[in-house]
């Protein structure tokens, strides 16, 4: 759905961006207005400020842009939002290499160890079809030496859940090596309920 919707943003903000240079092309044509005059023959009764720049010896390049592709400008943002959409759909992913965990969005990735980061339970708010909206359990991993942050949201695409294998493997990368004492006690438990989902993937 939001890769329709960034597409569809994309092409109005295109439209919006080439509708004003191509109207003001086929304006020209229709009715001549802005052709230079074709010889200093056919202006010698004009004043010299009338003259058309080839002709009075001035360039037109440094005319700034007309009205009509200065309101086209405006669409520019609706193409940059659209593409984000899109590539956010596209390039969203999230993977586990021993115990760091690295999830990529629209333009960045961001890694954490989960093995030494501050791990806490959280939740996504995930609009299904026009009305219904589900809330989705995640991770919420944090470097404590960086502050950076990334969100593992615990379903799959098409599952309620994650795979059994990857809730255990997450559970695993979180308690290696981690000691049970203060907050690393919160973090156990945490584990634990996620080897609990693994062994219980019906939710029966």
């Amino acid at each position: 759905m939001a890769a329709v919707v960034g597409g569809l943003f994309t092409a109005v903000g295109a439209v919006f961006v080439l509708l004003p240079v191509l109207a003001e092309g086929l304006l020209r044509r229709i009715t001549g207005f802005g052709d230079p005059l074709p010889s200093y023959e056919d202006a010698r009764d004009l004043p010299p400020g009338m003259l058309p720049p080839d002709l009075a010896g001035t360039s037109s390049s440094g005319a700034g842009p007309t009205p009509g592709r200065l309101v086209g400008l405006c669409g520019i943002p609706f193409v940059l939002l659209g593409l984000y959409l899109v590539l956010r759909v596209l390039r969203t992913a999230a993977w586990l290499a021993g115990t760091r965990a690295s999830v990529r969005g629209a333009l960045a990735t961001r890694t954490v160890d989960l093995a030494t980061a501050e791990v806490t339970a959280g939740a996504l708010a995930r609009r299904v079809g026009d009305e219904t909206v589900v809330r989705v359990p995640t991770l919420v991993a944090r470097d404590p030496d960086t502050g950076r942050r990334i969100t593992i949201p615990l379903q799959g695409m098409g599952l309620a859940t994650l795979p059994p294998h990857e809730l255990r493997a997450l559970a695993d990368a979180m308690t290696g090596g981690r000691s049970t004492d203060g907050r690393n006690g919160d973090i156990h438990v945490l584990a634990g309920q996620l080897r609990t989902m693994a062994a219980n993937p019906l939710s029966l």
